[in-house]
């Protein structure tokens, strides 16, 4: 049931670990996963690059098309946080492109994951905090588009509210948006979503599991989607650069597991994404965005 994708370009190599969003977390992730027996060699679906057409649908093209030839303006940059290369820029419609794709693939079989995703800053104007395009976003219009989706589930698990998102969202009945962050953390001007729930500093594992459990309660009173979008960022962990939560590894394996369970028990469709994750010792967040794939196969398959 469980589908992977990725593609090497998720990797932007201009990009280094010095930097607070370190891209080579993504071929390590993808290279985890094999390692521990959850992909096999070849197993992945590999996606195209999200087309100048479907990325706006919802990002203005002038700035789709700026993205496209490393135009992007001073201000702009330092707004999303690194200067656009042609690497950045096949990294990030590609990122779109395998989301699209993962979202694609639950729909046939049931789950699947995207090795990379999860840009939730971006809004229609532009990108912003590490994010250039709204893969999620993207995906999710472009299935509403089409008609593979009649209605949507966005879960926002990373540290930081979905804004962009939100915000893409705002009066679209079709896309339920639920954001589960830290309060006091960026951004500090929070946009809303359909369902906030904003934490305190210091949450630690019991009580970030008590307040995902009253979400999904009312989640589940609230929504009946055909497809849940689920950003499994790990930035909520004790050791993040950019957290301010206290979440454990096994806190976190929870939480994968219990969203699992909560999509599977409800026999919907679910494609996670995985969201931030700030570490200078890279591997280590490698191996902690593996938790989200560990999950999904424990309680789906």
């Amino acid at each position: 049931m469980l589908h992977f994708v990725h593609h090497p370009a998720y990797d932007a190599e201009t990009v280094s670990d010095d930097h607070r969003f370190p891209m080579r977390k993504y071929s390590l992730l993808a290279r985890q996963l094999m390692l521990d027996g959850l992909v096999s060699p070849g197993g992945y679906e590999v996606p195209e690059p999200a087309s100048h057409e479907t990325l706006s649908n919802v990002h203005d093209a002038a700035y789709v098309e700026a993205v496209m030839r490393c135009e992007v303006d001073r201000q702009r940059s330092r707004r999303i946080g690194f200067e656009m290369t042609p690497a950045i820029a096949l990294r990030t419609s590609t990122s779109v492109g395998g989301t699209l794709l993962a979202a694609e693939l639950a729909l046939r079989y049931g789950a699947a994951i995207n090795t990379a995703g999860g840009s939730h800053h971006a809004d229609g104007e532009g990108g912003a905090g590490f994010c250039v395009f709204n893969d999620v976003a993207v995906a999710a219009q472009d299935l509403l588009d089409r008609g593979l989706a009649a209605r949507l589930l966005i879960i926002d698990c990373d540290v930081h509210q979905g804004d962009g998102t939100a915000k893409i969202f705002a009066g679209d009945a079709r896309a339920f948006t639920f954001s589960l962050h830290c309060e006091e953390n960026w951004p500090t001007r929070k946009a809303s979503s359909d369902f906030d729930l904003g934490l305190p500093e210091g949450t630690d594992d019991t009580g970030y599991l008590e307040a995902l459990d009253r979400a999904l309660d009312r989640l589940q009173a609230d929504t009946v989607p055909d497809l849940v979008f689920y950003n499994a960022g790990v930035d909520p962990h004790r050791d993040d650069r950019l957290g301010k939560l206290a979440l454990s590894d096994d806190g976190l394996m929870e939480r994968e597991r219990r969203i699992a369970r909560w999509a599977r028990k409800r026999d919907l469709p679910i494609v996670g994404v995985i969201g931030g994750g700030y570490d200078r010792d890279v591997p280590a967040l490698a191996r902690r965005h593996a938790l989200l794939a560990h999950a999904f196969s424990e309680v789906i398959g």
